[in-house]
C-alpha cells in the first residue's frame, strides 16, 4: 500500500504484476468532536456532516462523458457503481464506495476524477479522519491511501484522478481544495485538475 502525498502519482498494478481490472475508491470520515466540557456532554458538535463522493469520466479532449454520484448511482453501462449516500460518516471503514470495472469502461474514457464535497455546506474544519483509498476489488488489497484531513474553510476537494496510460492506469493524488456543495459547483477545479 502506498500512502500518497498531494501531487504524487502511482502506477496501478496488481501485487503480482499485470493490470488491474476492478478497483474501488473508498471515502471515509468522522465528524470532529467538540473539545472541553461541550465534547464531554455531546454538545457543540453541530450535528452530522454529509460528505459525498463522485466520479466523473472525461475523454482525451476533456469533455465530460459520465457522472456517478448519490443522485445517479451507476454509469449507463454499469462499469461505475456508487454504494449510495451516507449522510453522517458514522461507523468504521468506508462510508461511501465507488466501484469501477476498468475492463468495461468505454475505450474513449481517458480520465476518471474522484471528488468529495460537503452537501450540507459544512467546511472541512468539522471533519476528521477523512481519507480516500483505492482498493483492488479482486482481492480487497488496499493499493493507495490519501489523507483528506486538514482543517480549512473549503467544502470540497478534487481527491484523485485515474488516467489511462497505455494498457494500464495511473492514479494521481490531487487533494485540491475548493468550494461547492455538489461536483457541478466544483467543475472549475475539476477541469483544472485534468
Amino acid at each position: 500500500m502506498v500512502s500518497l502525498q498531494k501531487g504524487q502519482t502511482v502506477r496501478l498494478e496488481k501485487s503480482g504484476g499485470g493490470s488491474l481490472t476492478r478497483v474501488a475508491m473508498g471515502l471515509g470520515w468522522d465528524v470532529r468532536k467538540a473539545k472541553g466540557l461541550l465534547g464531554m456532554f455531546g454538545g457543540g458538535g453541530g450535528g452530522d456532516v454529509d460528505l459525498d463522493a463522485s466520479c466523473l469520466t472525461f475523454d482525451a479532449d476533456r469533455r465530460q462523458l459520465e457522472e456517478v454520484w448519490f443522485r445517479k448511482l451507476a454509469s449507463a453501462d454499469n462499469s461505475i457503481v456508487h454504494s449510495g449516500d451516507n449522510r453522517t460518516g458514522a461507523g468504521d471503514g468506508d462510508d461511501e464506495t465507488i466501484n469501477v470495472d476498468l475492463t468495461r469502461l468505454p475505450a474513449n474514457v481517458r480520465t476518471l476524477v474522484f471528488t468529495v464535497n460537503s452537501f450540507t455546506g459544512d467546511s472541512f474544519d468539522r471533519i476528521e479522519n477523512a481519507y480516500c483509498r483505492l482498493v483492488d476489488s479482486t482481492n480487497g488489497k488496499e493499493l493507495a491511501r490519501y489523507d483528506l484531513s486538514g482543517s480549512g474553510p473549503h467544502t470540497g476537494q478534487v481527491m484523485a484522478k485515474l488516467v489511462r496510460v497505455g494498457d494500464g492506469w495511473e492514479m494521481k493524488a490531487l487533494g485540491d481544495r475548493t468550494t461547492g456543495r455538489t461536483f457541478q459547483e466544483m467543475m472549475g477545479a475539476i477541469l483544472g485538475a485534468l
